[in-house]
């Protein structure tokens, strides 16, 4: 799964101001601040010891933009530099604000030899995972099968995010995997740390379509010749049994290549390890694409809908409530949910809406979230 976090002291800076502005140092960047806003914001107030973020003594300017907030970012943020200043554009109600603190964002600092150790001992859980038999032994075919496939659609994921990122000048660290072996599918995918806030909106989906989008151009290919060497075959009777979740785009994969819907009529894929690579490619990305928190999902959704996104929290915890009933898996994510679902990864600049080309891709990312996911993602078949 992937998360993308900032650290609680992510914007700290040794530079902060610890007691409260006095009365000349006031004076002093309210004259600084009107420089950097000239011409771009007509201030109507300003104040004080306001909290933004971690920092205890921003300025708070109410006013309005004269012209596009766009342009008006870079231009103030460049001049309020020399002094200083971080620059925070946000919308409290109707009202349009700018936050001014004092500091400087801390640098990425990647820890690689961790992500090295983390993304071999995951390779390993996941060749492992599959390629154990029943009497202990490794079956390196099916091993190999599983876990080179798997790997490259995550890695593809991963390395999606990592790129565009840098491209857009975030701090991020590299992808930490995590290894789960034996248990479950060998992973729970990987986390990459977003050390400081995106600049815009713009940015922000652009490095969180990054990784979906990526990994799909393994994933796709990879399942299609996967079912390619599958087979049908007939569902075991008499004994227990686990089946794979549908999604709209799997399922339409399997009737395209087999030329109808499965499971049907006591028939099913036999799918081979490369075609459940395939498969747990999909339900990786769908996962990732839940429109919540700093999911890739919810990335798309907050650029899309600002901060009125939240509300749909409650809606998702309700759907996956009703579905745990089916599976219980998705009580964790209700968890998770729950304590994580209402935070999101904020801008910089808050206010700047996405142009048409990004507002497309983010409704594309939407849809890929409801054409891959799994209402029921593994269902155990009691004879």
């Amino acid at each position: 799964m992937q998360y993308h976090t900032m650290p609680a002291n992510a914007l700290r800076s040794a530079k902060e101001l610890t007691l409260p502005i006095d009365t000349l140092v006031q004076g002093r960047m309210t004259e600084e601040l009107k420089y950097a806003v000239d011409g771009y914001f007509e201030i109507e107030s300003i104040r004080f010891d306001v909290p933004i973020l971690t920092f205890q003594h921003g300025v708070r300017l109410s006013g309005r933009f004269l012209g596009p907030t766009d342009v008006a970012y870079d231009a103030i943020s460049e001049r309020a530099r020399p002094n200083g200043y971080l620059i925070f554009f946000r919308k409290e109600d109707a009202e349009q604000v700018i936050y001014a603190a004092q500091g400087t964002l801390p640098k990425t600092k990647p820890r690689w030899r961790l992500a090295g150790i983390l993304f071999v001992a995951t390779v390993l859980s996941v060749f492992i995972t599959y390629g154990l038999t029943a009497d202990l032994t490794i079956d390196w075919r099916l091993g190999l099968g599983y876990a080179v496939p798997l790997m490259t659609i995550l890695l593809a994921h991963e390395l999606g995010h990592f790129f565009v990122a840098r491209r857009n000048r975030m701090a991020v660290s590299p992808p930490y995997f995590i290894p789960l072996p034996i248990i479950s599918l060998g992973t729970l995918g990987a986390v990459i740390v977003m050390r400081t806030p995106p600049k815009n909106r713009k940015k922000l989906l652009q490095m969180g379509a990054a990784g979906p989008l990526a990994g799909l151009v393994f994933a796709i290919p990879i399942l299609w010749y996967g079912l390619s060497i599958s087979y049908i075959g007939h569902l075991p009777v008499g004994e227990s049994y686990m089946l794979e979740g549908n999604s709209l785009l799997y399922a339409g994969l399997k009737w395209l290549q087999f030329g109808r819907f499965l499971p049907a009529a006591g028939l099913d894929v036999m799918l081979s390890p490369v075609a459940f690579a395939g498969w747990v490619g999909l339900l990786v990305t769908a996962l990732n694409l839940i429109p919540a928190g700093q999911l890739d999902g919810g990335h798309a959704a907050y650029t899309l809908f600002g901060p009125r996104i939240r509300w749909f929290n409650y809606v998702l915890i309700a759907i996956l409530l009703a579905l745990s009933f089916r599976f219980t898996g998705w009580l964790i994510w209700v968890g998770l949910l729950i304590l994580f679902g209402w935070r999101h990864a904020v801008p910089m600049d808050d206010i700047t809406p996405l142009d048409g080309k990004h507002k497309a891709l983010a409704i594309l990312l939407l849809l890929l979230a409801v054409l891959l996911f799994m209402p029921s993602p593994m269902t155990i078949v009691n004879p």
